[in-house]
């Protein structure tokens, strides 16, 4: 197994379209957001204007400005216009001159829209902040905020990990799924309906409905598209892997069995990001799936039906960026053997990772009571739809074939 190892045009300046951005005003887009880090740094530039940046915002490490800009434009709905063929430079001497192209450029960086809280949201996590004795509900964790006391109970150390595989996170996951091009038409990809009012929700999926002109009777012909999409979400994960420096220091043996162990799993802990639990839909860009696709695919129902249900419940807990990040490291980090080189060295890192994910939920997801002890029930649920998706892939006829990358993790 071998492990895969725009700049803005300047123009004049144009009269300011809009108000200027409120410097951290928390009614305005001032308020840390989930998985946000409000630790502010002298290294660290804004993605979209290249101003200082004070943490990760909706997925991006950026400026208390350009997060205020993008939650008001997009909670309010505004189409903004530009007369210059969207090419306006977007810098921290002219963000305001262009709404239009300032909007696009958080949107290209990696802003996601899914990440903002509603104003009613932010009002219930400031009212929980007072009660937990934080004035005023003040980011920092610490009476008055004073400067250079770590941000909500987590150390240094926990903050620079939680930095860190965010960082790897989000360069090495797109949820807009742009750099994926399949190779083989996805034939009876499922367009998703409403469903109709005898389907009540959570309830098992329809049967398939009868072959038409664009459903083709070859139950197998979404296997290809998908054959591809694993390929792409696994070389996705060795990149994630090989950007954590306590990975790349152990033998390439090691590594490719941690591989082996970890990389369907953390595919799933990455798919769950794009589930929508109203609809029951993986949004992955361009391409929706549902579970019927899976069925189109060959899987059997004994591994769709929990295989639904596991993202239907980690759906439910809201995790923030670092949560999900923080889980793909923990199945990163679990060999499945004794054996394995510098086993010490694994275990150490895997319980860093394990305290920082409780720390975390205890100090910046307080109203997820119980969650980290439902996180590792989860954990262990996604264990055994492993083993079913492996034992149901080796038994797919020439899967392998199609993909030698997916065949060398499943063996």
């Amino acid at each position: 197994m071998s492990l895969p190892s725009s700049s803005d045009s300047e123009r004049s300046p144009r009269p300011p379209q809009g108000p200027r951005d409120p410097p951290g005003d928390p009614e305005r887009g001032g308020d840390p957001e989930p998985g946000g880090d409000p630790e502010p740094t002298e290294d660290k530039v804004c993605a979209v204007c290249g101003d200082r940046a004070n943490g990760y915002h909706f997925h991006v490490l950026s400026c208390e400005g350009c997060k205020g800009f993008f939650r008001r434009s997009i909670l309010k709905g505004v189409r903004y216009s530009c007369p210059l063929a969207r090419r306006c430079p977007v810098t921290k001497a002219k963000r305001r001159q262009c709404q239009a192209c300032r909007l696009q450029k958080c949107l290209d960086v990696g802003m996601r829209r899914d990440m903002i809280m509603s104003e009613e949201a932010l009002r219930r996590r400031r009212a929980l902040r007072e009660q937990r004795g934080q004035p005023g509900g003040q980011p920092g964790g610490q009476p008055g905020g004073q400067p250079g006391a770590q941000p909500e109970g987590l150390t240094a150390e926990q903050q620079e990990l939680i930095d860190l595989l965010i960082a790897a996170h989000q360069r090495t996951f797109d949820s807009s799924f742009s750099q994926f091009a399949h190779y083989w038409p996805a034939v009876r990809l499922y367009i998703p309906r409403s469903p109709g009012p005898g389907v009540a929700a959570g309830g098992s999926p329809p049967p398939l409905p009868p072959p038409t002109e664009d459903v083709l009777p070859d139950v197998f012909s979404m296997l290809p598209h998908f054959a591809d999409m694993s390929t792409f979400m696994i070389q996705q994960v060795i990149k994630f892997a090989k950007e954590i420096p306590v990975f790349r220091s152990l033998p390439v043996d090691t590594q490719i069995s941690l591989l082996k162990g970890a990389t369907l799993q953390i595919c799933q802990i990455r798919f769950n990001t794009v589930f929508n639990a109203n609809t029951k839909v993986w949004e992955c860009g361009q391409h929706c799936y549902t579970i019927r696709d899976g069925a189109l695919a060959g899987f059997q129902q004994v591994y769709l039906e929990p295989l639904l249900k596991f993202h239907e419940s980690l759906r439910r807990l809201h995790l923030h960026e670092a949560e999900y990040t923080l889980l793909q490291a923990l199945l990163l980090f679990s060999p499945g053997h004794a054996d394995i080189a510098q086993r010490d060295l694994i275990d150490q890192f895997q319980e860093k990772v394990a305290l920082t994910l409780k720390s975390y939920i205890d100090h910046r997801h307080p109203e997820g009571r119980f969650l980290y002890p439902k996180l590792l029930l989860l954990l262990t649920e996604l264990q055994t739809l492993k083993v079913e998706n492996t034992r149901q892939i080796l038994h797919i006829h020439d899967l392998s074939s199609m993909t030698p990358l997916l065949s060398e993790i499943i063996s």
